[in-house]
């Protein structure tokens, strides 16, 4: 990739992610995390899958099938990152639980902000030494950049909904699609550039980024099925800790970390997700249309 190309990627992402943000706060309102009170156990739950289980998995599998440094870093850097908006809206489709699914992402991104900059700090020496020259970060300014295009926008969002709530109803129709129009223009636009890169990792990093996605989805079902609810709150807790904020994973690869390599698997993954979530829908929907 030209030093123009990634420089055309290092301006929008960051951009695209915020407007992303942006549309996520239009549809919040303070009160929607009074279900954190109402259905604390569901909640936490949730989180626990999302922040937890599944960078451990992604640990595991990048171990179980010998991936090279670069990635099973990759990997995990898919893992650690928030729920994205992108799983809202097949949520949405699937007719789930939106209400949870909003605030699981909206909590997982908030939390990630203070996270994944601790996160990296660790991984980049752990998968890299020895291998290569391990890049630094200073965590107070990883968290500051996260902070900007994340929980700002979502903040500024939800002003506008509160002292705007006419012109945010109108806004949001827009801006709904934005998140998957980001996602595919980053993903196709990077894959592009790098279609080398993608089809010689293909093979070797495929197969384990499927089973990481298909685990963490199950992992959401199991964990769904474990605390007694239903079909519906189960496939959301399914959709949210599989389907990841991919282009927040390729603004930590291209920008904060300035590595192509490290990015084709968010790219992989991120096309991984979507057909995978579709599937489950499609398993799911008659089920929980019959359930409700």
């Amino acid at each position: 990739m030209s030093e123009q190309a990634i420089a055309f990627f290092q301006m929008i992402v960051p951009v695209g992610l915020a407007l992303i943000m942006f549309s996520m706060g239009l549809t919040l309102q303070l009160r929607d995390f009074g279900l954190v009170l109402r259905s604390g156990r569901l909640v936490s739950a949730g989180l626990a899958g999302q922040l937890v289980a599944l960078p451990l998995l992604a640990l595991a599998i990048g171990a179980l099938f010998q991936l090279p440094p670069e990635l099973a870093l990759g990997l995990f850097i898919v893992a650690i990152c928030p729920a994205g908006t992108t799983s809202n809206a097949l949520t949405f489709v699937g007719r789930g639980n939106v209400a949870l699914a909003i605030v699981l992402t909206a909590l997982t991104s908030l939390v990630t902000v203070f996270s994944i900059p601790f996160l990296l700090s660790w991984a980049l020496p752990w998968f890299l030494a020895g291998t290569r020259e391990v890049p630094s970060i200073s965590i107070p300014t990883t968290m500051l950049q996260l902070f900007t295009i994340t929980v700002l926008p979502v903040s500024l969002g939800m002003i506008v909904r509160h002292f705007r709530p006419a012109l945010a109803e109108r806004m949001v129709p827009w801006l709904r699609p934005t998140a998957f129009v980001v996602l595919v223009a980053v993903i196709g636009l990077s894959v592009a550039v790098a279609f080398e890169m993608v089809l010689r990792n293909l093979a070797g990093v495929g197969p384990a980024i499927w089973v990481l996605n298909v685990m963490g989805m199950a992992a959401g079902l199991a964990i769904g099925r474990a605390i007694g609810v239903g079909r519906r709150d189960s496939m959301t807790l399914a959709i949210e800790i599989g389907v990841q904020n991919v282009t927040l994973a390729i603004f930590l690869t291209l920008t904060v970390l300035d590595s192509l390599e490290l990015a084709v698997t968010q790219n992989i993954y991120g096309v991984i997700m979507l057909l995978n979530g579709t599937i489950l829908i499609r398993l799911l929907r008659r089920r929980i249309a019959a359930e409700t």
